[in-house]
């Protein structure tokens, strides 16, 4: 507009009228124009507000590492069982008291270092192993079982839940580590000796036969959410509906930049506000006290990872304002250019897309495993639902990593959210 004015003001052969009208358009035009773009970033500024993304504070990062190098003042990752930061240890007598009895006793957890596809026997059916159970008197033989321990799937079932309970929209966790864990399970002994619970216990070893060069111990999965520890502000007020209470937290000092998930059961959590610098539960209870709270930690930088070689993978979406407006006003879409989209917002580049097709399910067993299969879909049974198969490539410089076959189950476990009324699998192209 303006240079449309300053055109035709210098068309204007007559200088006079050329003068008056220049003052009346600085005098009163112009200010309505200023205003009227003063307007229109008024209501674009409300626009991106209405759909802020909050979501980017609750992205989850994990990894895994040694024991031994576990820093405890690490700024965003921490064990995921506080617990694990300790060597469990297991004495002589819970071990010759399981075998007297015909108990089975967990020995200890192992980290087998390699693909899904060579851990899948394991998880369909228990192989037995020869083992030996050292101790300051003698050796014995025992046999062992690798079964697959789900504790730290259960800490993101439970994840899953507070999101639920938050109301907040859940995102699939990229975990490929946590599937890698093994629990050594003693069923048996030869020899025909008893053991003794006097004995000392020196030393555990286990032959895991063509698993024995992948397999690691005192390793402790780590992830971006801290526990944390609250007490009301003041008295809890009533809320606007005369039957609840606000319950308010400062998160001033712990930090704004952050995720605050309420730990506590769904039927103490009415709503949540979230403010600049408090967080508000309305809640039955009347009286204030320490709630807890599950801290979720934007990283300021990611260069401070630790020193171990494996690899820290999250849920992060490289989106915008139009993925949060889709996924704010939830459209369905069934097409293969919104599968492109979703796998294309998720952080990963290594894995290409490269076909999409609906598969019998005599086609064989698929590559990928389900990454939510604490999600219950209470109205369609699986059986009666089709295959959508989705192929991948992998596009990668360096050679492809042992969290291969994990990448893509995370890239086809979030299209399987957006697409329930299909059976999503994965395969390589």
């Amino acid at each position: 507009m303006r240079e449309v004015v300053s055109d035709r003001l210098s068309r204007m052969e007559d200088l006079e009228q050329r003068r008056l009208l220049k003052q009346i358009v600085s005098g009163v035009f112009m200010n309505l124009v200023d205003y009227q773009e003063q307007m229109n970033r008024r209501l674009e500024q409300r626009i991106f507000d209405e759909v802020e993304q909050e979501e980017d504070k609750y992205d989850v990062y994990v990894t895994v590492c040694p024991r031994d190098e576990l820093d405890p003042v690490h700024p965003y990752l921490f064990p995921m069982i506080p617990e694990d930061v300790h060597k469990k240890s297991i004495d002589m007598h819970t071990i010759a008291d399981g075998i007297s009895h015909g108990r089975e006793v967990t020995l200890t957890t192992l980290f087998l270092e390699c693909r899904h596809e060579l851990l899948r026997p394991l998880w369909t059916k228990h192989r037995t192993f020869q083992g030996e159970i050292q101790t300051t008197l003698a050796s014995y033989e025992v046999q062992v079982q690798l079964r697959p321990n789900r504790i730290y799937v259960d800490e993101v079932e439970k994840l899953y839940h507070l999101f639920r309970s938050n109301h907040l929209p859940w995102r699939t966790v990229n975990h490929p580590y946590a599937a890698k864990f093994f629990d050594v399970v003693l069923v048996g002994s030869s020899g025909g000796y008893p053991l003794s619970p006097e004995e000392d216990l020196v030393e555990i070893v286990v032959h895991l036969e063509e698993f024995e060069a992948y397999k690691r111990s005192d390793m402790v999965p780590l992830w971006n959410i801290e526990p944390l520890y609250l007490k009301t502000i003041g008295f809890p007020s009533p809320a606007w509906d005369k039957v609840n209470y606000e319950h308010v937290f400062s998160i001033r000092k712990s930090g704004t930049q952050h995720g605050y998930l309420v730990d506590a059961a769904p039927e103490y959590i009415r709503y949540i506000k979230h403010g600049a610098y408090e967080l508000t539960v309305v809640s039955p209870k009347e009286k204030a006290g320490v709630w807890r709270l599950l801290k979720v930690v934007r990283p300021s930088s990611l260069d401070d990872r630790p020193a171990a070689s494996y690899e820290l993978v999250s849920n992060r979406r490289d989106g915008g304002f139009t993925d949060a407006y889709i996924r704010q006003h939830s459209p369905v879409v069934r097409t293969k250019g919104e599968i492109l989209r979703i796998i294309s917002l998720l952080e990963d580049y290594r894995l290409q897309l490269v076909d999409i097709r609906v598969a019998d399910a005599s086609e064989g067993h698929a590559v990928t495993y389900d990454m939510n299969p604490f999600i219950d879909d209470r109205v369609r049974t699986k059986a009666g639902r089709a295959r959508l198969r989705l192929m991948f490539r992998y596009a990668g410089a360096e050679p492809a990593s042992f969290l291969i076959d994990d990448w893509m189950s995370f890239l086809v476990s979030e299209v399987q959210l957006y697409f329930p009324e299909y059976v999503c699998e994965g395969e390589w192209a």
